[in-house]
């Protein structure tokens, strides 16, 4: 029997569709249901440089990111604490996520434990200090104090900032290695 490919734009429309749904389910969950999932936008990010690369696919992602974001905050006032000038911080620790994914993508073993987990960790890390310092010099909320004195705030949001980060991408590495067909999709779309 003669196997019959799909056209090449729909991999990354599956693909597409597969991180919406997931960036849906935790970063609206705390709007949609009643089990609130941690945000897995930066890994899916990530997952997205990897498997998609191209700077279209970052846009598309970002344009979710934030309706969810305002339309939580249209629900409930509380979820729009943090929308203010500094929020416009998210599209750079967006950015680093992404391009931590495009590099990964042009790496020969994009899954080999060492290369995955120093994107991952640089890149989680990059991104922390980015939202976090955005947050605190342009959000209006705290004394205008610098960039040395910001410094001082948000460490202790880390901890859960990269636990929640790294618990979602090595879902999705112990996925792409233990299911061969995720894995020849990673392969397929990094030749394509």
């Amino acid at each position: 029997m003669e196997q019959t490919n799909s056209p090449s734009y729909v991999k990354p429309i599956v693909i597409a569709s597969a991180i919406t749904f997931i960036m849906l389910a935790t970063r609206g969950s705390h709007v949609l249901t009643n089990v609130s999932l941690p945000d897995a936008s930066l890994a899916l990010f990530l997952v997205g440089g990897l498997l998609l690369r191209r700077a279209a696919w970052f846009v598309f992602f970002v344009v979710p990111a934030t309706v969810i974001d305002f339309s939580a905050a249209a629900v409930d006032s509380w979820f729009g604490f943090c929308l203010t000038a500094g929020y416009w911080g998210m599209l750079p620790t967006y950015a680093v996520m992404w391009l931590a994914g495009v590099w990964l993508a042009k790496q020969s073993d994009s899954l080999s434990v060492p290369k995955f987990t120093l994107a991952a960790l640089l890149a989680t890390f990059a991104a922390f200090v980015i939202s976090t310092q955005t947050y605190y010099l342009f959000s209006g909320r705290f004394p205008n104090t610098g960039l040395q004195e910001t410094l001082q705030y948000g460490w202790n949001y880390l901890p859960s900032y990269m636990s929640y980060t790294a618990a979602y991408l090595l879902a999705f590495w112990v996925s792409a290695k233990t299911l061969p067909k995720l894995e020849q999709l990673i392969n397929s779309v990094k030749t394509a």
